[in-house]
């Protein structure tokens, strides 16, 4: 098991309310894990404390086998977190990356080579200089090249334009291995539908669904349908440009494509009918 929050509690003072309340989560390598939730369900406190950069009330983030609190330089090295929101020195790429790159044991030139490259960017970039798009292309170009096992990004679409979110879902793929985890965070869902293999989301401490994308298909089919055609059977409707999207239980066995979006609405509208799918 790669990471285990394990009956984790957190708030942001004794007087303020729980963020996450006896809240736990295992997540295994190989896969990348799309983390959804509406804001301020505490989507980003979990990944800053599945970082150790917060300390839970309660409970415990492990990380192979380890306390994420301890801070141990070896676990450090081998996950890197990008921020929805950061700052960037005032210095060149390279100088940055000489800088930095000596932490991570396994940073990897080429990786960051091409990734710029995917973004249109090159090593010659002064962050300085750039705006804030180009800044977090330029992060997380730095982000994937540290090469560790574990990646967490925090709403890393947000800023993009719509080519960079297309090279971002392609960044992401080309970096991925089996003993490797990404797991992005975010609440604009049509940007990574696509990248994912497993689903998980949240409501304040209540993980309303973990499921890997082929479990979902297996049990769910997704459907697009005209007005007038008959929703019964339908697990959850929601109201499209064709008339319906609709969520059925899979009872043939057919494949269909996985809508994220129709997915997430559903189980916060319906969340019992639709757990119920999974629980059988």
């Amino acid at each position: 098991m790669m990471i285990d929050v394990n009956n984790v509690s957190f708030s942001y003072g004794r007087k303020k309310s729980k963020v996450l309340d006896g809240f736990s989560m295992q997540l295994e390598k190989g896969a990348v894990y799309g983390l959804l939730g509406k804001n301020g369900t505490g989507k980003s406190t979990l990944l800053y404390l599945m970082a150790g950069l917060l300390r839970p009330q309660s409970g415990q983030v492990l990380y192979k086998g380890a306390e994420v609190t301890k801070r141990y330089p070896n676990i450090l090295q081998d996950m890197f977190l990008v921020p929805e929101e950061f700052a960037l020195p005032n210095v060149s790429l390279k100088q940055y990356v000489k800088l930095n790159a000596p932490f991570y044991p396994n940073f990897s030139d080429e990786l960051l080579r091409n990734c710029l490259r995917d973004f249109d960017m090159n090593e010659d970039i002064h962050l300085g200089e750039l705006s804030m798009g180009q800044k977090k292309k330029a992060f997380m170009c730095f982000a994937l090249a540290t090469n560790t096992s574990l990646l967490m990004m925090d709403e890393p679409s947000n800023g993009l334009d719509i080519p960079s979110k297309s090279q971002f879902r392609k960044v992401i793929a080309s970096g991925m291995s089996d003993d490797k985890a990404v797991i992005i965070s975010t609440h604009q869902v049509r940007d990574i539908d696509s990248l994912l293999d497993h689903v998980l989301i949240m409501d304040g401490s209540e993980l309303l669904l973990n499921e890997s994308v082929a479990n979902i298909c297996e049990k769910l089919y997704f459907a697009e349908q005209g007005m007038n055609e008959p929703t019964d059977d339908a697990l959850y409707v929601q109201a499209s440009v064709q008339g319906n999207s609709v969520i059925l239980p899979n009872t043939y066995g057919e494949e269909s494509k996985m809508n994220l979006e129709v997915l997430f609405n559903a189980m916060l509208a319906e969340r019992v009918k639709m757990q119920s799918m999974f629980n059988r």
